[in-house]
């Protein structure tokens, strides 16, 4: 991967100027470091998902809808170069796409967004290449439609993380507390973000809150991520181990909980960075409002509750040794590691998206959701 350092972030995600590149701010190394990565090959960009260089369930879709454009652009700048008879057909064209979509989804297999926004962008191109009777539309013609696909995903984001922000921000008061658990902000989706976007937005209206940010083990992603996007926005924020929750809790500092999620069961069951589900118990013991926010790109409708959701299990060197200078465990200590957990239905107070808020019964308010 090619490496460009910079000293500010206009993009977490952005396709190169020329088409055959995405370009990611390599959230891995924040915030001691602002790198920014070029994902040109189908094995960069596998592995810049995988290892959480890019995250978060809208912006992993984002990335995933320009990592299909670039290569397809690439193989289109391949056939173009070829005599029209030794050009593939469009059948083998989308054939070769879908295959290199087929490995860009196993990369995270919990995040529903990455699956979606690569059927959205495959679908653009049998689109565009039309039935098999048809005259062959080509391999550029193609590209250019996923191109297409994938800059209006984009900007449908920015215009999500704005609605879901304005609703979440009728659910809380000036001066609240509110705990929020891994990160859910501007680096994980294209610009407010989801759990952080109402805060954000209040912050931009002149409406401050008092922010707890539980640090998210195993990867930190509170501590590293979170913090460092509100005290760069100015908001008042703390930082606190996750086991210190109950404690705010019970002192009264949390007045709402605001996560993220990574995928919406239809009965209102949400996927989302492990221990999520362990803040919602201890909400519910101490009557805690518990919203979820994110966009209906991550309700799937081919999971009925949580048990259908898959779990991605992840290396024990994370919980041994990452962002340690030796390693904090026994070397052959046997480690549980898994990403995400599922946080029940009937723990959740409402599930915010970018076409209302949803309450229970979450099978129907998310079914009418969908189908607005």
């Amino acid at each position: 991967m090619n490496k460009i350092k910079t000293v500010t972030h206009v993009n977490n995600v952005r396709l190169r100027q020329d088409g055959r590149a995405v370009i990611i701010l390599d959230q891995s190394l924040l915030p001691s470091k602002t790198e920014y990565l070029e994902l040109e090959k189908l094995e960069q960009m596998c592995d810049a998902i995988f290892h959480l260089k890019v995250r978060g369930a809208p912006a992993i879709g984002i990335c995933a809808a320009y990592c299909m454009s670039v290569l397809a652009a690439r193989i289109s700048d391949v056939e173009g170069m070829k005599s029209c008879c030794d050009r593939i057909s469009d059948k083998n064209f989308l054939d070769m796409m879908q295959k290199n979509g087929e490995k860009l989804k196993v990369s995270r297999p919990t995040a529903v967004n990455l699956a979606w926004a690569v059927d959205r962008v495959m679908d653009a191109a049998a689109s565009a290449a039309g039935d098999e009777d048809s005259l062959q539309a080509g391999a550029s013609t193609i590209a250019e439609a996923m191109c297409t696909e994938a800059v209006k995903i984009h900007d449908e984001d920015i215009s999500m993380c704005k609605a879901i922000a304005e609703y979440g921000l009728e659910l809380v008061n000036p001066g609240d507390g509110i705990l929020t658990h891994c990160n859910a902000g501007p680096l994980a989706t294209s610009r407010y973000g989801t759990a952080l976007g109402p805060i954000l937005l209040g912050k931009e209206k002149g409406i401050d809150f008092k922010v707890f940010a539980d640090e998210t083990r195993p990867l930190l992603q509170g501590a590293r991520i979170t913090a460092y996007e509100l005290m760069n926005a100015g908001v008042d924020v703390t930082l606190i181990c996750d086991n210190m929750a109950s404690m705010a809790m019970k002192n009264g500092w949390i007045q709402a909980c605001f996560v993220g999620c990574d995928r919406v069961a239809m009965n209102g069951d949400t996927a989302n960075k492990i221990g999520t589900s362990g803040v919602a118990v201890l909400a519910k013991h101490y009557g805690i409002p518990f919203y979820v926010l994110g966009p209906t790109s991550t309700i799937d409708p081919r999971c009925a509750t949580g048990d259908d959701i898959p779990i991605e299990l992840r290396s024990p060197d994370e919980i041994r040794e990452k962002y340690f200078a030796e390693s904090v465990a026994p070397e052959d200590v046997k480690c549980f590691n898994p990403a995400f957990d599922v946080t029940d239905h009937t723990l959740i107070t409402a599930i915010i998206t970018e076409k209302g808020i949803c309450r229970p019964p979450f099978e129907i308010s998310l079914k009418a959701a969908t189908e607005k």
